[in-house]
């Protein structure tokens, strides 16, 4: 089976902050959780790097956008992969292979009918002497009189247009803008409403997608799809490729989430490879992003693909609701945010990983507190999962010479551990990995209850055969724990793979052939409580 795998692009103008790797760490998860059942899996992203939110940081800081776009590309890059994220491909999309790829598919759609021209109005700035893209126009919300962007509301998830918006104000300058005539192409959005309601039908009766992907589609649906301006007067991105309006920009509703298919096409052609087999009809794709993006997957990707006539639509919405910070809802325009940077300098990427799971919005909106990270890792990581590891390990040194005992493992723990590969497996393909999660440590935790009852330093004087087995037992559980961890948590079961000498890359599990340790060392550190109140003072310090 092929599937793909797409993560949700951030934007290149600021840095990464813990609500960003909590939406789309699943796709990590899935990634390698299917190449360990040996499915063809091809998990790519990239850095958006056009549009407004990159100009607007340069002309704040008084630097070419590209500047901007190369810095934070090459921080998110460094992130990811210090967190273990194993995309196939992380890009970009200022790059000429995008730039193409992206005009491809505006011709093609343009050809066929789904792209028109139409005369707007479209707001404009007096002052600043431009037209103002969406997101350089703030005000209130019409539908729910909150603040809002000129594209999205993110209290209510409306998707808006600037004229839409009361009291609206230019980003720029703060003064109100006015509207003009321009012109623009339109993407015919209200072509496929039978299309795309029949389809988000087939995924509700299928489970396929998240209660919030459904419930949220189902709501533009019902309110009926109107069509979308995909071009805009932009002073960086795809320039529309049509003769006499090359000045004018292909908008984000298209050129974005274009950037799944660029991604795949620039792996098929760096590897020598053939992605053919991932946009067929038998393959399936997981969409990994925010609730905030739903409709720009759910409706305005699955639109276009279906304009294309290009299989399959995506099959599962993993959107996660939002992550708090400390009972309140992240600002990076106050700094109320952790930034991914700064957590990876101090703390284990396995431990980011860990939280961010077992504490997923993945139902409803979920909280990070310096005190639960803290605590979750020094009791869960560190006191069950690492305290386990250690403590039996380091008993075989001691007692065994660092010999594992050669002993069948006991009938009830294999039958445990074979469970435990089912139970998480579904987990998994039902995108509950905090579940998934739960029931590992769930067995962790009997493990730990396993070595306390049976005593093997009492069992080594009185029988010997009897503490042979119990560490073959917790071995065997050890071993697999490694393996079954790998996709939630891989730097931690690489440690342990290489302490025992696994090598087992298919998922299931292990029939591990007892040997000599090639070494036993702690898989965690313990952190020290105080640092609750450190990181609490400088989060409350760096507040703008």
């Amino acid at each position: 089976m092929s599937i793909f795998i797409g993560g949700a692009w951030a934007y290149a103008n600021g840095s990464l902050h813990l609500g960003h790797i909590s939406s789309l760490l699943p796709g990590d998860i899935l990634a390698r959780y299917y190449r360990l059942k040996g499915e063809k899996v091809l998990y790519v992203s990239g850095s958006d790097c056009n549009g407004t939110p990159i100009a607007i940081r340069a002309k704040q800081e008084g630097v070419d956008p590209s500047e901007i776009a190369d810095r934070y590309h090459q921080e998110f890059a460094e992130c990811f992969s210090r967190l273990g994220f194993s995309y196939d491909i992380y890009t970009r999309t200022d790059t000429e292979h995008h730039h193409k790829v992206v005009q491809e598919i505006f011709l093609e759609l343009l050809a066929k009918g789904f792209i028109y021209k139409k005369e707007i109005e479209q707001t404009y700035c007096e002052s600043c002497e431009q037209f103002l893209p969406e997101r350089y126009v703030e005000g209130i919300c019409p539908v729910c009189r909150h603040q809002a962007r000129g594209d999205q509301c993110d209290y209510c998830s409306t998707i808006l247009e600037p004229l839409e918006l009361l009291d609206s104000k230019c980003k720029i300058c703060g003064n109100s803008p006015a509207a003009r005539l321009t012109e623009h192409f339109y993407f015919s959005l209200s072509t496929f409403q039978e299309i795309l309601e029949n389809y988000t039908r087939e995924a509700e009766n299928q489970y396929l997608w998240r209660e919030n992907a459904i419930s949220l589609t189902k709501r533009y649906l019902k309110e009926g799809l109107q069509d979308r301006a995909v071009s805009r007067d932009l002073p960086i991105g795809v320039s529309v490729p049509v003769s006499g309006y090359e000045d004018k920009k292909i908008y984000v509703w298209i050129e974005a989430v274009s950037g799944y298919y660029s991604a795949s096409k620039l792996w098929a052609q760096e590897r020598n490879e053939d992605d053919s087999s991932f946009w067929n009809a038998a393959a399936v794709s997981y969409y990994v992003h925010g609730k905030d993006n739903i409709p720009f997957h759910s409706i305005i990707w699955a639109g276009i693909l279906a304009g294309l006539d290009k299989q399959p639509l995506p099959t599962h919405m993993v959107s996660n609701e939002y992550l708090t910070l400390e009972r309140k809802k992240l600002s990076t325009s106050k700094n109320w945010a952790v930034w991914v940077l700064d957590l990876l300098e101090n703390y284990d990427p396995d431990s980011i990983r860990y939280f961010l799971t077992i504490n997923a919005p993945e139902s409803r909106d979920a909280d990070f507190s310096w005190k639960e990270f803290i605590y979750s890792h020094n009791s869960e990581l560190l006191g069950a999962y690492g305290n386990f590891v250690n403590r039996t390990l380091k008993f075989i040194q001691k007692s065994f010479s660092g010999i594992i005992p050669d002993k069948i493992v006991s009938s009830h723990i294999r039958q445990k551990v074979e469970i435990l590969y089912k139970e998480v497996g579904c987990s998994i393909e039902a995108l509950s990995f905090k579940q998934g999660l739960e029931n590992i440590f769930k067995l962790v935790r009997y493990s730990n209850k396993y070595f306390d009852e049976h005593e093997p330093w009492k069992q080594i004087h009185e029988n010997t055969e009897s503490c042979q087995q119990t560490l073959a037992d917790c071995v065997y559980l050890i071993a697999n724990f490694a393996h079954i961890l790998t996709p939630f948590l891989p730097f931690s079961s690489e440690k342990v793979k290489k302490m025992l000498k696994i090598s087992e890359t298919k998922w299931g599990p292990i029939q591990f052939r007892p040997q000599t340790l090639l070494y036993a060392e702690p898989l965690f550190e313990r952190i020290d409580p105080r640092k609750i109140e450190e990181e609490l003072e400088r989060l409350n310090n760096q507040i703008v």
